[in-house]
């Protein structure tokens, strides 16, 4: 018997996932720590605390498994946070994270004085408020002291894996998300550390996504559980780890995110790039490339709406929606927006509300503006060269039939949900098994452990309906940015 094991860190909790050899998740546990709101739009965690939590994790997850079968473990990490640490490894303050923007003064310098043309040339992007070097600058400017004392600047993953094995270590996936590495040359930007006022022994040595970094260290064994012979393998920010998790790694697939936030993820075989920096130019955990538009508040927005204003838990109303076309547009811009308008400071709109409407018109037209911010991504990604015939869907939002059915029309593409409920997990998982040599690569493990599971199919005549509706929704944004 053998065991692989996925570490997912999240916002608000770490979730680890046990498998067998076949890709079959036996067993899981999770630990919620707190999230500090020091200031208005600042967020940030206590490292250490998802550190003690991955440790309740394994103690939980030894109760009823040996642990030391495990033959690898490996991450998905919630990306963009800043983890610092001093010459004795102290981490120095709280990790600034990637829903965090106080950074907005940062951003505006880099995108406006440095210049967005010169950001897309040495790092194939633009500033965002959620990116690593952006808090980087900030901690320079408004921490000096605590600036001084850096040793080793890394992302949240990195952390636990550097705790775990001993070795200061990042890769290419996570560290796309930084605006301090140039995707294209898979390296770090010389030009950007110096911006920054870093070096690049600073920085974490750079890794593939299903490279083994290391052993588990001695001197954890105990209280891990685990085999000191366990390898560690770095793993990847999330959203390639979830794209990993559905199996869509090759030009031609994308995959969406349905979560909190919402995420179109596009694979591309050789660089490519918006010119804009409307979207993300990132690299994937097979080491090619991806892109990738993110919105802020997808899901969050229906359940502001069902959880805030009409005060119900209950989600099968959506089940209640007929099959017309709401003439309410929503605008989900309630935490600002990312991709692909960059523009903190969006706000959502609720138009054309009349009398007559009622608390299910105003679902259907949030879960339409839902899809659309998603497809404005999309609309994006088609004008940069991507095609695709159908889209894997995981979080959240593939609950509900209704929603699924809505996005397919929405697309005009085929919508497949895939046979695990999981995709982060299993995409770390799948990144141990092949540090470990179970499978050749990632697009093998992908393709013998992932399976499409069921298929909605859009309709033309709600599809061209929707075209129309979405031009009215870039519309109502134009008319009403402040």
């Amino acid at each position: 018997m053998s065991y692989y094991l996925g570490i997912d860190l999240g916002t608000s909790s770490i979730k680890l996932s046990l498998a067998d050899d076949k890709g079959n998740i036996l067993d899981s546990a999770s630990k919620d720590y707190p999230l500090y709101l020091p200031k208005e739009n600042w967020s940030e965690q206590d490292p250490n605390l998802w550190y003690k939590a991955m440790l309740s994790c394994f103690d939980k997850l030894n109760e009823k498994h040996d642990l030391k079968l495990v033959k690898s473990l490996s991450f998905s990490g919630q990306m963009h946070g800043m983890v610092t640490l001093d010459k004795d490894d102290n981490v120095i303050r709280n990790a600034i994270l990637w829903n965090d923007s106080r950074t907005t003064a940062q951003v505006d310098y880099l995108n406006n004085v440095i210049g967005k043309d010169k950001l897309i040339q040495h790092t194939s992007n633009i500033a965002l408020c959620g990116f690593t070097a952006p808090k980087v600058l900030w901690l320079c400017e408004n921490e000096k002291s605590n600036f001084d004392k850096i040793a080793k600047i890394m992302l949240p993953k990195d952390y636990l894996a550097y705790k775990l094995s001993g070795v200061f270590a990042s890769d290419v996936s996570d560290l796309s998300g930084t605006l301090y590495f140039d995707v294209k040359k898979n390296d770090y930007s010389d030009f950007m550390l110096d911006i920054l006022h870093i070096n690049r022994n600073m920085l974490p040595k750079i890794f593939n996504s299903y490279d083994v970094i290391g052993t588990l260290k001695n001197d954890l064994e105990k209280i891990t559980h685990l085999s000191k012979n366990c390898k560690i393998v770095i793993g990847g920010g999330d959203q390639a780890i979830g794209a990993t998790g559905t199996n869509t790694l090759k030009e031609g697939e994308i995959s969406l995110s349905l979560g909190t936030s919402g995420v179109v993820f596009a694979p591309v075989n050789e660089y490519r790039y918006d010119k804009l920096g409307r979207v993300h130019c990132f690299r994937h955990t097979t080491g090619k490339f991806h892109l990738m538009g993110c919105t802020l508040c997808a899901m969050g927005s229906l359940k502001w709406y069902m959880e805030d204003i009409l005060k119900t838990n209950d989600y099968s109303l959506i089940n209640q929606l007929d099959d017309n076309i709401s003439d309410i547009l929503f605008l989900p811009y309630l935490m600002g927006e990312r991709s692909p308008i960059n523009d903190p400071s969006a706000s959502g709109y609720l138009s054309n509300i009349k009398l007559s409407h009622t608390r299910l018109d105003i679902l259907k037209a949030i879960i339409e503006g839902i899809c659309f911010s998603l497809y404005h991504n999309y609309q994006v990604m088609i004008g940069d060269g991507i095609t695709a015939n159908c889209a894997r869907v995981i979080g959240g939002g593939t609950k509900s039939k209704k929603t699924l059915q809505i996005l397919a029309d929405i697309f005009g593409i085929e919508i497949k949900t895939i046979n695990s409920s999981d995709g982060g997990a299993l995409g770390a998982i799948i990144c141990a098994m092949v540090g470990d040599g179970l499978y050749k690569n990632v697009e093998e493990a992908g393709s013998s452990l992932i399976k499409d599971k069921e298929v909605f199919y859009p309709n033309k005549e709600r599809h061209t309906k929707y075209e129309l509706k979405f031009k009215k929704y870039l519309d109502l944004y134009c008319r009403n940015k402040i």
